[in-house]
């Protein structure tokens, strides 16, 4: 099988077990929804200043879900030694990743669709701006979580204090992402009148090719080690 066979192989895969088992799915969900509903309960009693704040808590609630998500999905891997075995098959490293990356950005796509219209109806906002910038940053925002994530997970799955090291190693790297997609989720959302979506989506994709580019690079060395 080529590379492209196999990073196929590796997401039907990992589609198949979230299907089989909806249990990691249920329990992202209840997490990111409590986590907006605490947000709403700590932002100030003015509806002006949650719907201005809505994109912000909506990224945030996303970027600590995906933790949870994604320290889960290397969780099964690692257990019975499931990555060992496809390692022997052999996989190339780069179609593992490219394979568990792609579908854990389709998991986090699936729940910011779920959080998305919760978030706007909690939170009393409405999308002002172009929905199609909007779910521009959706797609682009997951995905540049999801392909750090990925490394960092493989990296920490079995290390001590895994749920502790993950989100130190990947919150500061993906800084970036988050910044340009809160502000260009607020703009969709407020709208758009400078016209600065544009910008913010092509700062989103190049953090993107650089993220599934290096860390596709570096995932060999790192379940080597």
């Amino acid at each position: 099988m080529n590379v492209l066979s196999q990073c196929w192989a590796v997401l039907a895969k990992d589609i198949l077990l979230d299907l089989r088992g909806s249990s990691r799915l249920t329990a992202v969900l209840f997490f990111a929804m409590m986590t907006l509903l605490l947000f709403s309960f700590g932002s100030e009693p003015d509806p002006e200043s949650m719907r201005r704040h809505a994109a912000g808590y909506l990224w945030l609630a996303l970027l600590l879900s995906s933790v949870l998500a994604l320290g889960e999905s290397f969780r099964s891997e690692v257990e019975d030694e499931a990555l060992e075995g496809l390692r022997l098959l052999p996989v190339d490293p780069r179609a593992l990743f490219y394979g568990k990356a792609l579908s854990n950005t389709l998991f986090l796509l699936v729940l910011a669709t779920i959080l998305l219209p919760l978030s706007l109806g909690l939170y009393g906002a409405e999308v002002r701006g172009s929905l199609t910038s909007l779910i521009g940053f959706i797609i682009l925002g997951t995905a540049g979580l999801a392909a750090p994530g990925c490394l960092y997970a493989a990296m920490t799955s079995q290390a001590r204090g895994q749920d502790v090291l993950l989100p130190l190693l990947l919150f500061p790297l993906v800084v970036p992402v988050l910044i340009a997609c809160v502000k260009g989720t607020g703009l969709c959302l407020s709208g758009d009148a400078m016209g600065q979506a544009s910008s913010l989506l092509s700062v989103v994709a190049t953090f993107d090719l650089v993220y599934w580019s290096v860390c596709g690079l570096l995932f060999g060395k790192v379940i080597d080690e």
